[in-house]
């Protein structure tokens, strides 16, 4: 049976952070996830990206955005 467990590697020993159940002793296969963290950009677009000829307008924009469902029977008002 194979269990996955996080742990962490400091100064040539794995501590792992919770003990496997139902083995004692056994081989293991370690993998190092990267240690790089991700950039902490929360932007989802970035402007240009899907660009051609025609650009999104104010207009293009009322258009899309959502103004409630008649069929869901909530009251949008």
């Amino acid at each position: 049976m194979l269990q996955a467990i996080e742990g962490i590697y400091k100064d040539g020993k794995v501590e792992l952070t919770e003990k496997p159940q139902g083995i004692s002793e056994g081989r293991v296969i370690v993998t190092f996830l990267s240690v790089h963290s991700s950039p902490g950009n929360t932007q989802l677009m970035t402007f240009g990206v899907f660009s051609g000829a025609n650009q999104s307008t104010e207009e293009d924009f009322k258009l899309a955005e959502f103004s409630g469902d008649i069929e869901d029977g909530l009251d949008w008002s």
